[in-house]
């Protein structure tokens, strides 16, 4: 359900995309390599709560969130890992984890690391742990509005 619900709203934005499956992966560096997809291209989504508002980052597979870049960027006053129990209920029909990087979709901001907003192209899970779609940066950015900060120290690849 939650990938036919992606391509109707990538459709009826006219938004191209490519979809593919791929065999059953986890963490989104296994994902990328199953899928042939560059780290850097690969986006993961982390839920974290900034003060107590929950709010879906986005980074490179490769990448760690540094916790006190995203408190300094974002301004709150403490930030943490979400727990699955806060925000699992939001994304119905989504296996755990591989939730689709479209916050707007589920009322929920979204933060993007700035190397993914480098990148021409954005890959992710699109609900599932053998579905991704590949898209234009430009176009996510156009759909879901995130902000973008600095998250990571990202390293030359």
């Amino acid at each position: 359900m939650p990938v036919k619900r992606l391509k109707e709203y990538l459709d009826s934005h006219d938004v191209r995309y490519v979809s593919f499956s791929h065999s059953p992966a986890y963490t989104a560096q296994e994902i990328a390599r199953a899928a042939h997809v560059p780290g850097q291209e690969m986006a993961k989504t982390v839920m974290v709560r900034l003060d107590d508002e929950l709010v879906m980052v986005v980074m490179p597979a490769p990448e760690k969130i540094r916790f006190d870049l995203l408190q300094e960027a974002s301004g709150a006053a403490h930030v943490e890992l979400a727990r699955e129990k806060d925000f699992v209920r939001l994304f119905p029909g989504c296996e755990l984890g591989a939730m689709p990087p479209f916050g707007n979709l589920y009322e929920i901001p979204v933060i993007v690391d700035e190397a993914l907003a480098e990148d021409d192209e954005i890959c992710f899970n699109a609900g599932t742990h053998t579905e991704l779609i590949r898209m234009s940066y430009l176009d996510f950015d156009v759909l879901v509005k995130p902000s973008v900060m600095r998250l990571a120290e990202h390293t030359a690849v």
